[in-house]
């Protein structure tokens, strides 16, 4: 890395080549393997990126050893997506302090001083949009099943806050949450979860799930079970498949997009962050600490706009 500039910021300068190392979970579901598809292809596009790149691994103190072991190739910027935030957040640190910028992409780490860079989805928005959704198609009446992602990350807690609150200031009591689950975003476990809730609950009319994978074994489990027409479904992420049903119309009604996008974004901050500049739109110098990408509802009425995204 050559001398830093005033503001601390750059590793290197114009012209040398910036070496980003990735860090994310296994892909065990289509956004998690788009994730790594769109680093490494916005990766590609730089003539003076070298990107390193390590196998995910869906098991935190893997990842915390994966993390040393790229920290170890001196990296001028560390994007780590991590399994969970809090187990990752003390090697974070520890890159922070060893003068690597990371950039947090999606799961959030415990504290801000893990990150130079946090980039993501917004979590709490998708269970708003899914809250305003179903309050209206349900006409803020009848019984709600929400199926969650992986327990204890920040984007479950979060589409989960976003979805009873707004629930709450819409309809009061009028929509009951009757089952709340986590899947952790596998389309098997989506279908397991969902015939157990089918089995205890007569009368669902709306389905929350976090993740458009998931909701695939969610779906299916609905479809065995003879119940499509009684109630509606909405996913999240924006996957083709996902998209190609809310076209068909019936049981899958909407999908919030959480695009996989946001990792080429990470490469590109990356980049900036390394080189010690800002956002050409900015008047600022340098990166924000936080950008937050918006979520947005996909209906059947504009699915069309969208389905060029899907992954």
């Amino acid at each position: 890395a050559a001398e830093e500039e005033a503001d601390g910021e750059a590793t290197v300068e114009e012209g040398e080549q910036i070496k980003i190392a990735f860090s994310a979970p296994g892909a065990d579901h289509g956004w998690l393997a788009a994730i790594t598809e769109n680093a490494e292809e916005e990766a590609a596009q730089y003539d003076d990126v070298e990107f390193v790149l390590l196998e995910g691994t869906n098991d935190s103190a893997a990842q915390v050893s994966q993390v040393e072991q790229l920290m170890a190739e001196d990296p001028d910027a560390l994007i780590i997506l991590p399994h969970e935030g809090g187990p990752l957040t003390p090697v974070a640190l520890e890159a922070m302090e060893q003068g690597i910028p990371v950039i947090n992409l999606d799961r959030e780490f415990s504290t801000k001083s893990a990150y130079r860079t946090w980039i993501g989805g917004d979590n709490y928005g998708i269970g708003v949009s899914a809250a305003n959704y179903l309050a209206e198609q349900l006409d803020c009446q009848g019984n709600v099943v929400e199926i969650q992602g992986l327990a204890g990350i920040s984007v479950t807690e979060l589409r989960s806050a976003g979805f009873a609150d707004t629930i709450e200031q819409l309809c009061g009591d009028g929509i009951t949450i009757v089952a709340q689950q986590p899947a952790d975003f596998l389309p098997d476990k989506g279908l397991e979860v969902m015939e157990t809730i089918l089995q205890a609950e007569p009368d669902i009319d709306a389905v929350y799930t976090h993740d458009d994978d998931m909701a695939m074994g969610v779906v299916s489990a609905i479809e065995n079970a003879g119940r499509e027409d009684e109630m509606i479904l909405t996913g999240a992420g924006g996957s083709r498949d996902a998209m190609d049903r809310i076209e068909e119309g019936g049981l899958y009604s909407a999908t919030f997009l959480y695009n996989p996008s946001m990792s080429a974004s990470a490469v590109r901050v990356a980049r900036l962050i390394a080189l010690g500049q800002g956002f050409e739109e900015l008047a600022e110098p340098e990166v924000p600490s936080r950008i937050e990408l918006t979520a947005t509802t996909v209906t059947q009425d504009n699915v069309q706009d969208f389905i060029e995204l899907g992954f």
